[in-house]
């Protein structure tokens, strides 16, 4: 067979050459611009020759800070097309992790939107590499600031080659990317991609047992350009010529609606507080939203209520998935398989509302203190996965040693498997709660609260207990309207039937909102000192 290299380039290529007329539609701060794959694809390249002007070389890195938009899309291609390593800057860290990150990948140029350019400014004291920052703007002044030297990304395209050759010195396992972890326990840890793994990534996500990303696909990636490269998204679609909807900054729930709505999106990816945002403005007001063949939910456990939701009030079909990072990120996705398909509803509601089973490609084995863990959809462990977008490291990181060992990445996430492969996510290892000696799922009690009709949010965590060693609390936040109107009682007598007694949550603690990290998963650790404050407060 020929040795040809799995680069990222190739796809932008295959989209200009065989795509020319398909659009990306992009939201920017003064509105919806479209531009044709034959546009994009020359702006890639004038970016490109840009950058090498600046000084870009191979192995560099280019950090951006910077919404889903058709500038993040060119760089998405620009940078590891010419050899150097895109490094997704997540805007919404400290200011203390985001000089962190820039520091330790040592970037050497910085593409940032305008509006986030005092997240920047904040911190340019202390950045030790970067030696230029490109304002990605639709105005045609530079906004006034304190960083230098500044340059305005659409005069570095108007002065650069729109015929540019992308490098042909690129081999497959060169770095392309380069993203960090939300760093909610320490330090972000960064993970590099490999041009081989985001193509075969990509692909990955183009099975029509996965995503099944296709050119008939309108693709709108709700999930963060910043977060894991939006799940792969961008390159899969720009590869297979699907038009691409991206939403710019700030996206709220009325907004994804009505671009759902206009722009007759098909698929569409993001966290569980997405989708839960998005319902209760369909619940507010009518849209039509019969173009979407699939909702694609990972980041956390999904809400068995939410996935009904979905799919019997509105007739939208709801994926589960679930990734990391580390695992570029898609690696267990939830379809029913052929033989499933005539099961009552309610059965194929408890199979899809569990992760799935690994995509192709993928090894995955579930450990504990036993060894391997049975396939019965009880015994618990830790989820382990290798495969060939799967990391092997953290970048120049000794906490490596934690999460990489004897070939497997080791997750962190405890997990059942049933007979038929289906994986389901019980709990983080640091978040399950351990109850006279028995573990207790924070998920399943959150996932089976979330289904009560007047409940918003919840989130449960462990309470250290004199006799028990650890009790659950829930924390719940109620819909507009049911204030006043729901107790304690009410959603204990709820839960009652679905759990063993000692399961059930010694209190539940009514709050305005949950705390959630920067990718919008609930962040437990701030809300135990919460529940520690309220608790002592009440004692």
């Amino acid at each position: 067979m020929m040795n040809t290299p799995l680069t990222v380039n190739s796809m932008i290529e295959r989209a200009e050459s065989y795509f020319p007329k398909k659009e990306v539609v992009s939201r920017t701060s003064s509105g919806i611009h479209r531009l044709s794959y034959k546009q994009i694809g020359a702006r890639t390249r004038s970016l490109a020759s840009a950058l090498e002007k600046l000084g870009v070389k191979k192995g560099d890195k280019v950090g951006t800070l910077a919404w889903n938009d058709h500038r993040h899309l060119e760089a998405y291609f620009a940078v590891p097309s010419m050899g150097a390593v895109l490094h997704t800057i997540n805007i919404r860290l400290s200011a203390e992790h985001l000089s962190y990150i820039i520091n330790h990948a040592e970037d050497k140029v910085l593409m940032v939107d305008a509006g986030l350019m005092p997240l920047l400014e904040n911190i340019k004291d202390k950045l030790s590499s970067v030696e230029a920052i490109v304002v990605m703007t639709d105005e045609d002044d530079l906004p006034a600031s304190s960083l230098q030297p500044l340059y305005s990304y659409e005069d570095l395209l108007a002065g650069g080659d729109e015929k540019y050759s992308f490098s042909n010195k690129i081999e497959e396992e060169d770095p392309a990317g380069i993203c960090y972890t939300s760093g909610t326990t320490g330090k972000p840890k960064g993970v590099l991609y490999s041009h081989r793994g985001l193509v075969l990534h990509s692909m990955a996500l183009c099975l029509s047992d996965t995503a099944g990303v296709s050119e008939s696909d309108v693709c709108l990636p709700v999930v963060p350009m910043f977060h894991a490269n939006a799940w792969g998204t961008p390159f899969a679609a720009t590869w297979v010529g699907a038009t691409q909807v991206l939403p710019g900054p700030y996206p709220t729930p009325q907004l994804l609606a009505e671009l759902i709505e206009s722009t007759k999106v098909t698929i569409t990816a993001g966290v569980p507080t997405i989708w839960l945002g998005l319902l209760n403005e369909l619940e507010k007001k009518s849209y039509n939203t019969d173009s979407l063949r699939a909702v694609l939910c990972g980041g956390s456990a999904a809400p068995k209520g939410m996935i009904r939701a979905f799919e019997s009030k509105y007739g939208i079909p709801f994926i589960h998935a679930y990734g990391m990072t580390e695992t570029t990120p898609l690696v267990i996705l939830s379809r029913l398989k052929s033989y499933q398909q005539n099961l009552p509803e309610e059965e194929k509601l408890e199979i899809r509302s569990k992760q799935g089973t690994a995509v192709p490609g993928i090894e995955i084995k579930v450990v504990n203190d036993n060894g391997e863990a049975k396939w019965d959809g009880q015994e618990m462990g830790e989820l382990l996965v290798r495969g060939p977008w799967i990391a092997d490291s953290y970048y120049k990181d000794e906490r490596s040693a934690d999460a990489f060992r004897d070939g497997w990445l080791h997750t962190g996430d405890v997990v059942t498997i049933d007979e038929e492969g289906f994986i389901k996510i019980v709990d983080r290892t640091k978040d399950l709660i351990k109850s006279g000696g028995e573990w207790i799922s924070s998920v399943d009690l959150e996932n089976a609260l979330m289904a009560h009709e007047s409940v918003f949010e919840a989130a449960v965590v462990a309470v250290p207990d004199p006799k028990w060693q650890e009790r659950p609390v829930a924390c719940v936040v109620l819909k507009e309207g049911y204030k006043d109107t729901v107790s304690q009682e009410d959603l204990l007598q709820f839960l009652a039937p679905q759990f063993a007694k000692w399961w059930l949550p010694d209190q539940v603690l009514f709050i305005e909102e949950i705390p959630k990290t920067s990718v919008g998963k609930f962040l437990k650790m701030a809300l135990r000192e919460q529940v520690k404050e309220r608790l002592t407060i009440q004692s």
